[in-house]
């Protein structure tokens, strides 16, 4: 079997040949560094391996995450594992979702010039800068709705003219939606009630003082509610 082709990128400045097929977080590993931070999922459902790059040709800086992006031929790449954002402090129980909730906790957002970078900057293909202008208007239920897949990872607020921490602002409004405006399930009311109560004290205990084994097979054997295909 043929040796995979090898493309060059560098990392912290320094140059690698990598397997072309890699992702840049496959390359970082490939290139002998230890991933301890900015590193979580591995499949980009939890925003920590934000990165910066950049490639020949190009004006532009690229965003994306780590595990997902690809590696490409001479690119440049700097990690950001952790980015600094203000979020305020507030007491969800004190809050009522009203038309300018969130622009009172978070004003920052009617400075927003509807130049659609958060939009373009987002792993997730989220519509950020619609959010964003839906938390103008007061629309808590829609925000809610068009930032339920947010990471937190930062990118857009890392790229955002008007310094909007947009994923904070989102992920209050789904704390509002999910408090006070979501409808109540009651199928969730008898479940918790039914805990509370102590009805699966009994199956728990049982389960925990279960083997390895027995736990494999009590997992395969559980009833499932639909056909796996």
């Amino acid at each position: 079997m043929p040796e995979e082709e090898k493309v060059p990128v560098y990392i912290m400045n320094k140059r690698y040949m990598v397997p072309a097929s890699l992702t840049i977080m496959g390359a970082l590993e490939y290139a002998g560094y230890q991933l301890k931070r900015g590193c979580g999922c591995r499949e980009g459902f939890c925003g920590a391996c934000a990165t910066v790059y950049r490639v020949p040709g190009s004006y532009k800086v690229q965003y994306g995450l780590a595990c997902q992006s690809v590696v490409e031929p001479d690119m440049y790449i700097a990690q950001l594992p952790f980015f600094p954002a203000v979020k305020k402090t507030y007491d969800i129980e004190k809050l009522k979702p009203e038309n300018d909730t969130l622009i009172t906790i978070y004003p920052e957002i009617g400075r927003c010039v509807a130049c659609n970078t958060c939009t373009k900057s987002c792993p997730q293909d989220l519509e950020v800068m619609d959010y964003i202008q839906a938390a103008l208007r007061g629309d808590i239920e829609k925000v809610a709705h068009l930032s339920f897949d947010c990471i937190m990872c930062g990118l857009c607020a890392a790229r955002c003219p008007a310094e909007i921490v947009h994923y904070n602002v989102g992920i209050l409004a789904r704390r509002l939606y999910g408090k006070y405006l979501n409808p109540k399930s009651k199928h969730l009311e008898d479940r918790l009630e039914d805990i509370e109560k102590g009805k699966f004290d009994a199956e728990l205990e049982e389960l925990k003082n279960m083997s390895r084994e027995e736990l494999e097979k009590t997992y395969i054997a559980r009833d499932l509610d639909f056909k796996i295909t």
